[in-house]
């Protein structure tokens, strides 16, 4: 797994924000379009592009995108 693919993967999941705001340091929570929804299409995203599970309370102790990658990878493991 990689952590520019993931960037892209959690930027998809966006319709309105401009792919170019979307890095490894973005503070995802900070994101105006950011709502419970997106927290539930990142889950799905995970399970399915991953093969892993992930739970609300991993993307709330989660700051940055990294933050939720390093989530996945050590869900991985």
């Amino acid at each position: 797994m990689e952590l520019q693919k993931f960037v892209e993967n959690f930027a998809e999941l966006f319709v309105d924000t401009d792919t170019a705001v979307f890095n490894a340091q973005t503070k995802f929570r900070d994101l105006e379009e950011w709502s419970s929804l997106i927290g539930l299409a990142l889950i799905a995203m995970v399970d399915e592009q991953y093969g892993t599970k992930i739970k609300g309370e991993d993307i709330r102790v989660s700051q940055t995108i990294e933050d939720l990658y390093n989530v996945v990878k050590l869900r991985m493991a």
